[in-house]
């Protein structure tokens, strides 16, 4: 950090500050008894917190960026995609092995150490990897994760680590590649969809977008009413993150589920891969023989796949169809590279009910289903469950490492308590932080329509930024190089008391700068919480032996009332329900021309004013014309 002074002596005592306050992490192990540490998530370090308390980063190995085990998890699994190699590509020798390896290291052991049959073309991203083949989907998911290389992404597609869902005609139509997987940064899903009571194309395009704004990573179409087809359609256009579905809703639009066989499963397999869905959802991992450890539950199957399929092999008396046909389906998605994201039908959906046999049974079925779509050269993620106490979550994570070989992890929440509807973005956001940190590479948003409506808009927004925050958390956490580095930045704004900079470094400018204004439209070196007085902050910036709040290229030399709201940030403040409409008007009509700021200071800033008048002046309105305090009730 930058140090701002006047003077020698002043620069000498910072200087002498930092050297004191320096957090060396071997002074604070052998002090404190702090855990091994790994990677600092700040580019350069700074502050003084040690560095994450995660392991250290194991990119290339079972780990990757993970979480210390608790004493009694699962082991990682010693088996990785290499182990389960299509039957028709050849083991090399030892010395065919070193003349054509294109890995000089040779790591993981067997790694690159396959042939597949003359002539063979690649079609998968997996393929691709496995074959050395570093692809212009890998570049261009190496561009957006900057602390992995081509080459690393490559190795941990080839190990079945990481996927990037990229259907060959949706690559074609304006995807731009992502990955999901541990060594890459955790990323979030956001669910919509029409129903038959709500919603349509254009609505669910809207709330497409609203998704992309608030950066979701992937969107699934879970339509079951309406035009599905057209809709589908539609999303896949519209979207340059992945898409994904659940095919079997549009399987029974037009049947029962009893009618459903293998011709339909394939034809509607194929009419959304040609469409350029990026990953599909298949219930292929509920058994008949788990069954009967659902009928104890207290809310059974809520899994909508789960339950229908459920209902056909009770109906039949059969294995789950979607598993008889299996290699049939694998050999179709592989066609178009579409990414498996194998479902959870048995999920629980109350905390009376996770972790049960039903659940654990599936997971290990979904385990098995894994290793035959790798020998396909298909890719594969894993879904987890909703509902799960919080201190269930970190075994569930570690339990599917083992089972899947270190597959991917794809989790809704999960919730940890289920007394909250209506506040389910929460109360799962904390469930998903400690999945993501624990192990999960992609979280599911929930909306505070969870369980109680289909999500509007709004709810949209709700679902995806309590999901960026629990994701982001998680990744700090875990130490992935450069996740605090935003973090870092709006500290120093925030320290420096620059509110356009720490608005500008926030998630929702919009929404921070609305907040701000409500209670004080100018922008000085104090805020309305505390005052002029009370300011912690503006107290340490004016102590001359700290460092806080002296970056240079945060500085800023005069106050000055905010620009007039605009739109968004009226809404906000209208939703809010707190200001009269006069004041949210207020607000919004004001500007520095209409307040004449050029060149000037206004007098509400401390070092401009006498205590008394700064003392009162968050209770105090300011006049438009003179900007100076002018009588009326407090301001709040």
């Amino acid at each position: 950090m930058t140090t701002h002074t006047t003077g020698s002596a002043n620069t000498n005592t910072n200087q002498n500050a930092e050297s004191t306050a320096s957090s060396d992490p071997i002074e604070l192990q052998t002090k404190f008894g702090l855990p091994a540490l790994g990677n600092n998530p700040s580019s350069a370090k700074n502050g003084t917190s040690p560095g994450s308390f995660a392991n250290p980063p194991d990119i290339g190995g079972v780990r990757a960026f993970s979480s210390p085990d608790t004493p009694g998890m699962p082991a990682p699994s010693d088996k990785t995609a290499w182990d389960f190699m299509p039957p028709d590509w050849r083991e090399l020798s030892d010395g065919e092995r070193l003349a054509t390896s294109v890995r000089p290291d040779l790591a993981p052991a067997n790694a690159y150490a396959f042939m597949p049959p003359e002539g063979f073309d690649p079609i998968t991203q997996l393929e691709s990897a496995r074959m050395g083949i570093v692809t212009k989907a890998m570049k261009r998911v190496a561009e957006r994760e900057e602390h992995l290389s081509p080459e690393e992404i490559r190795d941990e597609i080839a190990a079945g680590r990481m996927v990037i869902p990229a259907n060959r005609v949706h690559l074609e139509n304006g995807l731009d590649p992502m990955a999901i997987g541990r060594a890459s940064k955790t990323k979030v899903n956001a669910n919509m969809g029409a129903s038959p009571i709500s919603s349509g194309t254009h609505e669910e395009i809207e709330k497409l977008e609203w998704a992309q704004r608030w950066e979701a990573d992937t969107v699934m179409d879970l339509s079951t009413g309406g035009d599905v087809n057209a809709t589908r359609v539609a999303i896949c256009k519209a979207s340059t993150v992945p898409i994904g579905t659940v095919p079997i809703y549009s399987m029974i639009l037009d049947r029962k589920i009893e009618d459903l066989d293998a011709m339909t499963v394939l034809d509607r397999l194929e009419e959304q891969a040609q469409q350029g869905v990026d990953y599909f959802t298949i219930h292929a991992g509920v058994r008949r023989e788990h069954l009967p450890f659902v009928s104890k539950r207290l809310i059974g199957i809520v899994s909508r796949g789960g339950s229908l399929l459920a209902k056909w092999m009770i109906h039949h008396e059969q294995e789950n169809l979607m598993s008889q046909i299996w290699d049939d389906i694998c050999e179709l998605v592989r066609r178009y590279d579409v990414t498996f994201s194998i479902g959870d039908g048995l999920r629980p959906g109350g905390l009376a009910d996770a972790t049960d046999l039903a659940q654990l049974g599936e997971l290990q079925a979904l385990g098995e289903l894994t290793e035959r779509a790798w020998r396909h050269g298909c890719q594969v993620m894993i879904e987890g469950p909703g509902h799960v106490p919080f201190d269930q979550i970190e075994f569930n994570m570690k339990l599917q490492r083992r089972l899947c070989h270190g597959a991917p992890f794809y989790v809704l929440g999960p919730l940890v308590t289920d007394i909250f509807p209506g506040y389910d973005h929460i109360t799962s956001a904390i469930g998903a932080t400690a999945a993501a940190y624990h192990g999960a590479s992609m979280l599911c948003y929930v909306t505070p329509k969870e369980h109680l409506g289909l999500p509007k808009k709004d709810d949209v927004k709700q679902g995806c930024v309590a999901y960026r925050i629990a994701a982001h958390a998680a990744d700090v956490a875990l130490g992935i190089p450069g996740a605090r580095d935003r973090d870092d930045e709006l500290t120093k704004a925030r320290a420096a008391l620059n509110w356009q900079k720490h608005f500008e470094l926030s998630f929702d400018p919009d929404l921070a700068r609305a907040y701000h204004d409500e209670d004080l439209d100018v922008d000085t070196d104090f805020c309305a919480m505390c005052g002029h007085d009370w300011c912690s902050v503006r107290i340490s910036k004016e102590i001359s032996i700290f460092v806080s709040g002296k970056d240079e290229s945060y500085q800023w030399d005069k106050p000055k009332v905010s620009a007039a709201l605009n739109p968004a940030q009226r809404e906000i403040l209208a939703k809010r329900g707190v200001l009269s409409p006069e004041e949210i008007h207020r607000l919004a009509s004001k500007t520095q021309e209409s307040m004449g700021l050029e060149g000037r200071k206004a007098a509400c800033h401390s070092d401009l004013m006498d205590d008394d008048t700064a003392q009162h002046l968050q209770n105090e309105r300011l006049d438009p014309e003179t900007l100076e305090p002018e009588s009326g009730p407090a301001h709040s």
